[in-house]
């Protein structure tokens, strides 16, 4: 016997009601979007293409390229889209496609900062066993466990909305499908699936941020005794991937580690780790990365030379 539900389609309220707000919400988000697409695009041409960027750390950054560009293409379009119409419907199925989608592609890009937190510890800590530990074997294990956790947290957190029924108001007080929001217009008592999204999305979020601070713990003690060059080069890879944890999973972490309600912030909190942060991303490794700088011109020299 099915769950009992007799909504076909949800209604967005979005991030504004208001028609000259919506118009400027999709100029910005437009530019965001492609924005993000080009510079992570650009990053994995250039690291998939460039000989002198074949270290793990490279492996992990074109990974992280690219789950960017899918994550943000999970929920952007939707959401570009969204604010040119007042009526902003999604259909059942879709709503479920893209709270897997979403959840997902989040869990993956969790799991490998993680992962790239693990590479920086080895090659800081472990500089002469680096090559030995980090094998091309290893790391593409490594990716393959980011994926397939990535598909468990995503299935739990589906299997969980599944099982609620909706009969009642189907208006989503977001721009996306959620599931605090959803599990607000279920019309049933959804107080021990508020504990289980806690345990499968916040805990998951804190022990991977714990685990990640612990990481550059050991990683800021073992530089005392290093020189200056060898700790300014540290410095700056390890700065530029804390940076992008600290962007992903403050919001992460606040949005999920609470009993399930809605808050009004709740939006701007998925907008800044759903949107902004996969635009901001490219930017932070590559501004404070010489060789990949390096990588990028030799490419476009290359096009240049080839389009002349």
């Amino acid at each position: 016997m099915g769950i009992p539900h007799n909504i076909t389609e949800f209604s967005m309220l979005g991030l504004s009601q208001n028609p000259e707000i919506q118009r400027v919400l999709f100029v910005v988000f437009l530019i965001i979007y492609v924005v993000t697409v080009c510079g992570n695009m650009l990053i994995l041409v250039t690291i998939t293409s460039s000989s002198t960027l074949a270290s793990p750390m490279y492996f992990f950054l074109a990974n992280l390229s690219f789950i960017d560009t899918c994550y943000s293409s999970s929920l952007a379009p939707k959401l570009i889209a969204d604010s040119l119409y007042e009526g902003r419907t999604i259909s059942y199925e879709g709503c479920m496609a893209q709270l897997f989608g979403a959840h997902f592609l989040g869990g993956v890009e969790i799991i490998l900062l993680t992962v790239m937190a693990y590479d920086r510890y080895v090659a800081i800590c472990k500089p002469l066993r680096y090559t030995l530990i980090m094998t091309r074997h290893l790391c593409v294990l490594l990716v393959g466990m980011t994926w397939l956790g990535g598909f468990l947290h995503s299935l739990v957190q589906l299997l969980l909305v599944l099982q609620l029924p909706f009969c009642g108001p189907n208006v989503i007080n977001h721009f996306v499908c959620d599931l605090y929001p959803l599990l607000e217009l279920a019309c049933t008592n959804t107080y021990v699936i508020g504990l289980l999204v806690v345990a499968n999305s916040g805990v998951i979020c804190l022990l991977n941020f714990l685990l990640l601070a612990a990481s550059y713990v050991v990683i800021l003690c073992s530089l005392r005794s290093r020189g200056a060059e060898g700790r300014r080069k540290a410095l700056s890879t390890c700065g530029a991937h804390f940076t992008v944890v600290a962007l992903f999973f403050v919001p992460c972490v606040f949005t999920y580690m609470r009993p399930s309600s809605t808050l009004s912030v709740d939006k701007n909190m998925a907008v800044f780790y759903g949107v902004l942060t996969p635009m901001l991303n490219p930017l932070i490794y590559t501004l404070r990365n010489e060789e990949v700088k390096n990588a990028m011109k030799k490419l476009f020299i290359q096009w240049e030379t080839a389009g002349g």
